[in-house]
């Protein structure tokens, strides 16, 4: 039985349930439903949840910024099947959060992050740190709930939880009452609600059957956050079997793996010229997992076409944030569509053997690797990253948020499965740090490395207190370009000679890494990258430390 269950008999010598405070019942109720850990920062509001953690099986992630806790938290929804569990407190706390569900949102990513509030009987007096949570967060989540009744404790965390994790997932809000957390009910747990996955039709099977056999030129497109490496692995196979190529969405590389045949590249923002033509140039589009937004059609551009073949996997009746024609739309997640798919046997033709290797002979050179003998001159990424990738095991993880140095992880990171790449397809910045603490804390037998801006890093670079604290050792590689790179590429081509507000001064990033308790070094001349990197790598097997390269890469003119 989990720990805080009860079970009632007619017997005359059973006793009671002792009751329990609703704020034990909401840890017991997320121990119930596998949660393994939770990411905090701590509040008045909520100390009864926060006692709840104290004997809990759960493992309680004390970080130094709300951003950074929903961040980990979306990380961690991104990781697994249930979804990222962030806590906080009222006002300033749930604000500073917000950037972590926004990425939720728009990621498609589980998540539920729980608000401390106000007493129930102070509302609507301007309360110290009031806010109105359903007005500040009913447009960005699935479901905003408060527990305004203590014996629905258990109740609406199972519904939280199904809410993130049903249709198209997604982030949900649970506001907490500090008074009525503190009030004792009876402690029965709410089970688990089953979440459909949903499956094809013998309609959708014979439609998409029909379609790929009149088919030259297939494509799959892989993406979303609701898959598990089993369903990766079997598309994988079914895909190479039939010689059929599976391009990424936008910062999701893995699910078909970097070194498979049937991976010919990402889509998205700063995609090879290769898989920028593929959408105009296929006669079929299956996307799975995701649907044909405006990053992969470049603003809503290509595909539009109403009479073009698109088929869309999703368990979103809605097809939110699609765009184009749909040819049909088969309502499934994508473990429960590749279990149907795998029934679907074809002769493979000869246009897509030639199709497929095509694609995917453009994608292997645009992903090799630049020559890792350094030169002379100042640091270089792709030095960097010629000599990190081959050092990588298989099951290596990358994390980025935004920016331009996201370029080289697109490009030469080989990913080898599901979840192997986190970023945040919001754009947002900041996220590379907190998502590599979480990945570290999740696998802790795997490598991870966060390639990370100097815009980006001092964003929530802060979060190496909470890798130093709780063990994680991932390897931050901080570029240093002293300014916003992305911006001032748009300013240059929207505003020339006239640069203004992209401009940066930074820190010694290396002695930061040091001050937080791991293992920092400062590289300003591509010669001394080898040996700077067998160092931070070393650092971290042996001295299971966190280590970053502080890598200053060659500035552009600052003026004009």
């Amino acid at each position: 039985m989990q720990k805080g269950t009860t079970t009632g008999t007619s017997s005359a010598t059973s006793t009671a349930p002792v009751p329990r405070s609703a704020g034990h019942i909401i840890v017991d109720s997320l121990v119930a439903h596998g949660v393994q850990r939770v990411h905090v920062v701590p509040g008045e509001s909520y100390l009864e949840v926060l006692d709840g953690l104290h004997a809990s099986q759960i493992e309680t992630i004390v970080c130094r910024h709300e951003g950074g806790a929903s961040y980990m938290a979306e990380a961690d929804g991104k990781m697994n099947q249930l979804p990222g569990i962030a806590m906080v407190t009222r006002g300033p706390g749930a604000a500073n959060a917000h950037v972590g569900l926004h990425t939720a949102w728009q990621d498609s990513t589980p998540m539920v992050l729980f608000v401390g509030l106000i007493p129930f009987g102070h509302r609507d007096r301007e309360a110290f740190q009031e806010f109105d949570i359903k007005a500040w967060f009913d447009t960005g989540a699935k479901r905003v709930m408060v527990l305004d009744h203590a014996e629905r404790a258990s109740e609406i965390v199972a519904e939280a939880m199904f809410a993130a994790m049903n249709g198209r997932p997604g982030p949900v809000v649970v506001g907490l009452p500090e008074d009525v957390i503190r009030e004792h009910v009876n402690p029965t747990l709410h089970p688990p609600i089953p979440v459909a996955a949903g499956g094809m039709t013998g309609e959708d099977s014979n439609a998409l059957a029909k379609a790929l056999a009149a088919s030259s030129r297939p494509l799959f497109v892989t993406g979303g956050n609701d898959w598990t490496q089993e369903g990766a692995d079997k598309l994988t196979r079914w895909l190479e079997r039939h010689h059929i190529p599976a391009a990424a969405e936008w910062r999701t590389e893995g699910t078909v793996p970097f070194d498979s045949p049937s991976y010919v590249g990402p889509i998205g923002y700063g995609r090879p010229r290769p898989t920028h033509d593929l959408l105009e140039e296929t006669d079929l589009l299956v996307f799975v997992g995701t649907v044909p937004g405006d990053v992969i059609t470049d603003g809503f551009l290509n595909r539009q076409g109403w009479n073009e073949l698109n088929f869309i996997v999703t368990m979103d009746p809605s097809l939110r944030g699609r765009s184009g024609g749909v040819s049909r739309q088969i309502v499934a997640k994508p473990d429960a569509f590749v279990r149907d798919l795998e029934r679907i046997e074809l002769p493979v033709k000869d246009e897509w053997i030639a199709w497929t290797a095509k694609m995917r002979a453009q994608q292997e050179q645009f992903a090799a690797l630049p020559e890792a003998k350094p030169g002379a001159g100042a640091a270089r990424m792709d030095t960097l990253m010629a000599n990190l990738v081959p050092t990588l095991p298989l099951d290596a993880m990358v994390t980025f948020g935004a920016g331009e140095h996201t370029n080289w992880a697109h490009r030469y990171f080989p990913t080898h499965g599901y979840a192997s790449m986190l970023s945040a397809r919001n754009g947002s910045m900041g996220y590379s740090v907190p998502a590599a603490v979480a990945a570290s804390l999740a696998h802790p037998g795997r490598r991870v490395v966060t390639i990370a801006g100097d815009g980006e890093f001092l964003m929530n670079g802060q979060e190496l207190a909470t890798a130093a604290q709780y063990g994680a050792t991932p390897l931050v590689i901080v570029m240093d370009n002293q300014e916003y790179g992305t911006i001032r590429t748009h300013q240059e081509r929207h505003y020339p000679h006239r640069i203004s507000g992209t401009q940066l001064k930074n820190p010694d990033f290396a002695l930061m890494a040091q001050a937080f308790g791991g293992y920092g070094v400062k590289v300003t001349h591509e010669r001394d990258i080898p040996a700077a990197l067998s160092a931070a790598l070393q650092a971290i097997d042996e001295e299971k430390v966190f280590a970053l390269i502080h890598l200053v890469v060659e500035q552009r003119v600052k003026a004009y």
